[in-house]
């Protein structure tokens, strides 16, 4: 048999090495040694061979903005949802798709293929929407995007974004959104939460909300999504993003309120870079630190992934498309530093978002659409601690991005000539 791209020697997150024979956009083969002819053969030896990364929780309407028209000088979430509003109507079409398109090429060059969007439905010209959904067909070839009618502004706090929000819809995004704390009052908020989720029903689609992302213990919408999913049969559709109210909550509640979720089949998405710098503005110290109960909820059996959010936008000044990044906050701020926990941080950015998102073609199985990573790696908790280069790229059976391995000459009188910092640790050697 000849294979399109044969993939050598690579490290699979088992820990198995492997060969990989890729046909026809499709894992065809996964075999100790496949001795046979391919179109393209890559030399993975050593290398860890992840599937691909994903971002269940993203503004790709705002990304790559910063700056414009100004910057947010408090660096609170409340002033970023303000300069936003400015910068709304400034934006053009065109501005809007080149963004994407740039950043898109950034999660190409990082192995994020699969990426969750909220798009802006409070602009009564649905001009993000429209440019979003051109985006979404033009990367189809090799990322899967998924868009979310949001409507920031509050659906029932902004005039018109009830009817433009089921306008978005209409025009083909696939995931119902909303921001129940933003809402001028808890009830609206409430009351947006079990709309929302009834519009979701009707059509078949799916939920994920921004949810309580607020230093307010009493801000509790979470409790309602879990409500809804479970009254209208929902469950495994809904998800709740940020949930950061919950850090500041009493221990009681919390105990009550974790085991609802889980009834509910409602997963969960902190998105810890942004979580971590916007929350606890207002806190002098004890500073909170602003993310959500994420090793709490994983033993309460929720499934919880991490999102990127935001890059050099209106609410944080840096980023670079890299799951690793993301997943790296994740661990350092849930305290999730035992082996088993790092490598669940790993699969917190890959397989576990992919459920999140509902990509059921997602995986390095035979038969599953052949997209994945080599990384410069022997395992995922040494690609988390080197945040490890992409050497290689392949989405739906084409190579879309490489990178040469690269180790740093040293000039070290009887010190070896060059030096990476892969290391195997006795934990790994075991």
């Amino acid at each position: 048999m000849s294979f399109d791209i044969l993939v050598k020697g690579g490290i699979l997150p088992s820990g198995v090495v492997a060969d990989l024979g890729i046909k026809d956009g499709k894992i065809a083969a996964i075999e100790h040694e496949l001795n046979v002819t391919a179109g393209t053969a890559i030399d993975a030896r050593g290398n860890l061979i992840s599937p691909p990364f994903v971002d269940p929780h993203f503004h790709m309407d705002a990304t790559l903005s910063y700056g414009l028209p100004r910057i947010n000088a408090s660096g609170t979430l409340l002033e970023g949802i303000a300069l936003w509003g400015e910068l709304k109507p400034l934006l053009t079409h065109e501005a809007v798709k080149q963004r994407a398109l740039d950043y898109c090429d950034w999660a190409v060059s990082m192995g994020l293929l699969a990426i969750r969007t909220h798009v802006d439905t409070c602009d009564d010209r649905l001009l993000a929407v429209e440019a979003l959904l051109e985006v979404k067909k033009e990367v189809a070839p090799y990322i899967d995007l998924q868009l979310v009618a949001f409507p920031q502004d509050g659906f029932y706090r902004s005039p018109t974004a009830r009817e433009n929000t089921i306008r978005a819809l209409d025009m083909g995004v696939e995931v119902v959104g909303g921001i129940p704390h933003f809402e001028r009052t808890m009830a609206d908020g409430t009351r947006s939460v079990t709309e929302l989720c009834e519009i979701a029903a009707k059509r078949g689609l799916m939920v994920d909300m921004h949810c309580d992302e607020t230093d307010d213990p009493m801000s509790r919408h979470i409790e309602q999504l879990a409500y809804e999913a479970q009254r209208l049969g929902l469950q495994g559709r809904v998800n709740g993003s940020h949930l950061t109210s919950m850090h500041s909550m009493d221990n009681y509640y919390v105990s009550k309120l974790l085991p609802l979720i889980a009834e509910a089949g409602v997963s969960a998405c902190p998105n810890p870079l942004i979580n971590i710098v916007i929350q606890g503005r207002h806190d002098t110290y004890p500073k909170r630190r602003g993310m959500t109960r994420v090793p709490e909820m994983l033993k309460a059996g929720i499934k919880v992934g991490f999102g990127q959010d935001c890059v050099l936008d209106p609410w944080y000044p840096l980023g670079t498309a890299d799951m690793l990044d993301v997943a790296f906050m994740g661990l350092h701020v849930a305290q999730m530093t035992s082996p088993a926990d790092m490598r669940q941080c790993f699969d917190m950015v890959t397989k576990t978002n992919a459920e999140i998102m509902g990509l059921d073609d997602y995986g390095i199985e035979v038969g599953k659409t052949a997209s994945l990573v080599v990384l410069d790696a022997g395992n995922p908790v040494e690609a988390l601690r080197l945040r490890a280069e992409r050497l290689c790229v392949i989405a739906k059976g084409k190579v879309v991005a490489t990178r040469e391995k690269r180790e740093t000459a040293l000039s070290l009188a009887g010190r070896p000539a060059s030096v990476n910092r892969r290391h195997k640790t006795p934990v790994q050697a075991q």
